[in-house]
């Protein structure tokens, strides 16, 4: 498998994992706006920032050739990795 026919099976997975991030920043800032406009702005700020970058994700994978299954017929938003999310405190990604 070559470098686009690997990125046309991550770029699926990366667009689902941007959009949840953008989901809970959303949540957060939300949940902190009386008590820290700042920082409920700031976060508010970072999804904005997700949503261009989403924007140039799907590009991407759109000039790439669109999603690719991986081998063993997973498509890229589907393969297995072992996702670790830990959002008290960081964020971890073992790939196996």
């Amino acid at each position: 498998m070559n470098d686009i026919d690997k990125l046309r099976v991550m770029l699926p997975h990366w667009i689902d994992h941007n959009q949840g991030h953008g989901g809970e920043f959303a949540q957060w800032a939300e949940k902190l706006t009386a008590d820290s406009p700042e920082v409920a702005q700031l976060l508010r700020d970072a999804v904005q920032s997700l949503q261009e970058a989403q924007i140039r994700l799907e590009e991407a994978l759109d000039k790439a050739g669109g999603p690719l299954e991986a081998p063993g017929g997973q498509s890229g938003s589907g393969h297995e990795h072992n996702h670790k999310h830990n959002h008290e405190h960081s964020h971890e990604h073992e790939h196996g």
